[in-house]
């Protein structure tokens, strides 16, 4: 199987290039700027008419939420007319595309978790250009594969995981918002799922009922302060200071772009087309944090 990752530096790209490493029966290319640009659909068009893929996978995005509020073209230009370059690319090589999406298309005013048909109602510029690219892809691509994911983490890359770590080893309180919540989602359980599903609509396999959106997300929902709480005890049990979290609300943490109030993410479709369920997250975060931590205990010895 051939899977060619637009993007070289993201969490889940990375963590698709770790997957590569340890399974011989994938061939994975990838394009990232300058050689691949997605701001330039004649450079994706070459790499992927050199690499000839089974499928494409595009996690590539512009995700500096709060600055996309004051740089709305740029995150257009890569978030919607990017996918749009990467999935018509694709269809040229009559390959599937695998395009990754958010939880903040939604307006996070729903109490339950959200389906993938709920209404979309994206509160800033971030989700706006997101949801561009969702109907962009899906316009472009005839198999496409939206899947929307919510709070990710890992043990490399700018992600809440890594904040608090940093900060508990710098202040000796943290103040984290207890009014949002979501389903923190490890990088490399998202790239564990993408594989799987490409596995699953290469050549002949594909079927009509794949494509779509469908939500990708970890199974439990915590708020930002809960989910604080289980990174600082993690890391206390692996050698790391141990301090109080206090719970403040979105208020009290005032950012130039709205955040959804509720983030979670309904994975029954997921399961339901393909099969595929995620780790728990004191499972998942386990793992991110021996990634993190015990190296750095190990050199203390």
């Amino acid at each position: 199987m051939r899977l060619y990752v637009i993007g070289g530096e993201g969490q889940v790209a990375r963590s698709l290039r770790e997957a590569a490493a340890l399974d011989k029966n994938i061939v994975f290319g990838y394009g990232a700027r300058p050689e691949v640009d997605l701001l330039r659909l004649s450079s994706i068009e070459k790499a992927l008419a050199d690499f000839r893929p089974d499928v494409v996978i595009n996690p590539a995005a512009y995700t500096a939420v709060d600055r996309a509020e004051s740089e709305p073209d740029q995150a257009f230009a890569i978030n919607r007319d990017g996918a749009r370059a990467a999935a018509a690319a694709a269809a040229q090589q009559a390959a599937p595309v695998i395009h990754l999406s958010t939880d903040y298309v939604f307006d996070g005013k729903k109490q339950g978790a959200y389906i993938e048909s709920d209404p979309v109602a994206p509160q800033g510029v971030y989700g706006r250009s997101k949801l561009g690219g969702e109907l962009a892809v899906v316009e472009a691509n005839p198999k496409h594969i939206v899947l929307r994911t919510s709070w990710v983490y890992s043990p490399f890359g700018s992600n809440f995981v890594r904040t608090m770590l940093r900060l508990a080893a710098e202040r000796d309180r943290l103040r984290v918002v207890d009014d949002q919540l979501g389903c923190p989602t490890y990088a490399p359980d998202i790239a564990g799922a993408i594989i799987a599903i490409a596995s699953q609509v290469t050549g002949s396999r594909w079927n009509l009922r794949f494509a779509g959106v469908t939500h990708l997300a970890g199974p439990d929902t915590l708020s930002w302060c809960s989910f604080a709480k289980e990174i600082v005890r993690g890391a206390a049990e692996r050698g790391g200071r141990s301090v109080p979290v206090d719970p403040i609300s979105t208020s009290d943490y005032p950012t130039a772009a709205l955040r959804p109030a509720n983030s979670r993410l309904s994975t029954d479709r997921l399961n339901a087309t393909f099969g595929i369920r995620l780790r728990p997250m004191r499972e998942s975060l386990s793992d991110c944090l021996d990634c993190l931590l015990q190296p750095k205990r190990g050199k203390a010895s």
